[in-house]
């Protein structure tokens, strides 16, 4: 067994958490654990797939930066090893493209960091609760504003919180882009 997984709990419901974070990973794999769930954790997409291929997990939560491979990527082949593994995407790095994205990719539901083990069941409960092929709904695209506040918190993100390397990316000065940022996020 790679020494990369933990296991816990037998005879129970079970959950890959995927998450490089370590304090986060060993919190949410213990409330898990208490909850009563047959939990694995896995620190990359690598030793997540190695583990869903030994034994495909019943429901997984995957962050969506992982220092190996993207979390949709880990999504598409949990899936393809088992189609009817739950997977919740996890991520501190939210937008609206990624959520439909990961979505589209066959994710039960997407949700934002902070959140603890209810925020997750709870996402799994209402991802069983909506029906996968519903009616179309009319989707109402971002302002430009939104989009705009969006797409700078991604770059910024990306350069791990660097202003000046951000500006430089993006095409703005320094000081116009610290505006921006200290602006709230335009509701739509």
């Amino acid at each position: 067994m790679n020494d990369e997984i933990r296991e816990t709990v037998e005879d129970a419901p079970s959950i890959l958490i995927v998450e490089d974070d370590d304090a986060l990973r060993t919190r949410l794999e213990r409330a898990f654990a208490d909850r009563g769930f047959h939990t694995r954790a896995a620190p990359s997409g690598a030793a997540a797939m190695a583990a869903a291929e030994a034994d495909s997990p019943e429901l997984a939560v995957v962050d969506l930066r992982l220092p190996d491979v993207d979390g949709l990527e880990v999504l598409e082949r949990l899936l393809a090893i088992d189609a009817t593994t739950r997977v919740v995407i996890l991520t501190g790095y939210g937008s609206i493209a990624t959520a439909i994205e990961a979505i589209r990719l066959g994710a039960t539901y997407y949700v934002p960091k902070p959140a603890g083990v209810d925020d997750i069941l709870a996402a799994f409960e209402r991802g069983e609760s909506e029906p996968r092929l519903a009616a179309p709904r009319v989707y109402e695209a971002p302002s430009l504003a939104r989009a705009e506040w969006e797409h700078i918190n991604r770059v910024l993100a990306d350069c791990g919180g660097n202003i000046s390397r951000t500006a430089r990316q993006l095409g703005l000065h320094r000081r116009t882009l610290q505006r921006k940022l200290n602006t709230y996020p335009p509701s739509k």
